[in-house]
């Protein structure tokens, strides 16, 4: 059974994701502010948080940061919870490592889609390793390192990376690159994967030119 951390302040919010998700199977912690949450999260590793930014101890994107940095929580997929809806914030959140973004209010069942959609992927079994113009890609490990050095990546940024990779010299459509990593039931703005591949090539730094823009495509790498 996959095990969820919900961080939510508001109770009815809360109440309802975890009644829902609970139907389908998951086994979903709430939390109604950052001091449960770490607390929650001490004791057991989730397969997946959601969380909201507007938290009354602190901002989501504080623990978000924190998840991020923590050598235990640092590949668990995060979906934002969130009433705050401008281009900026979505940007703001995915360059923060969050894997999605969802705005309230929003349709409880295309959250279940979502968090089905990426627990699917973050636990795909495969054991292949790429390399890439030095970079080792390990889907085992879910690790990236370059330079005897290890790139941490969110969930996405990994996937990205390593589609590009498995397919070096061709283009890929933007299409496919949101199909492959987002899933097919994903209807965001192609401007999500921009963020990513920005990101991506920030973190990857002199690694990021072998990732190419491919105009009225999408993205190769080279």
């Amino acid at each position: 059974m996959k095990r969820l951390i919900c961080v939510e302040d508001d109770a009815d919010i809360r109440e309802l994701i975890a009644y829902t998700l609970s139907n389908y199977g998951f086994d979903v912690i709430g939390c109604e502010n950052a001091s449960g949450f770490y607390k929650a999260s001490a004791s057991f590793i989730p397969d997946l948080i959601l969380l909201d930014i507007m938290l009354p101890d602190t901002d989501g994107m504080s623990i978000l940061k924190d998840i991020r940095s923590d050598t235990r929580l640092k590949r668990v997929p995060v979906i934002l919870l969130t009433a705050k809806s401008s281009q900026m914030d979505k940007i703001r959140g995915l360059d923060g490592g969050a894997d999605d973004y969802i705005t309230k209010p929003f349709d409880i069942m295309e959250l279940i889609s979502r968090v089905k959609a990426l627990l699917r992927r973050s636990g795909e079994p495969d054991g292949e390793t790429v390399s890439f113009h030095g970079l080792v890609i390990d889907h085992a490990g879910r690790t990236v390192a370059g330079n005897g050095a290890d790139i941490s990546l969110t969930y996405k940024e990994f996937e990205l990376l390593r589609m590009l990779a498995l397919n070096t010299g061709k283009a890929i459509s933007r299409g496919a690159l949101m199909n492959r990593v987002w899933g097919t039931g994903f209807e965001g703005e192609s401007r999500t994967l921009d963020v990513h591949i920005r990101t991506l090539r920030q973190k990857l730094g002199d690694y990021g030119k072998y990732i190419e823009t491919v105009r009225g495509v999408g993205y190769k790498a080279v």
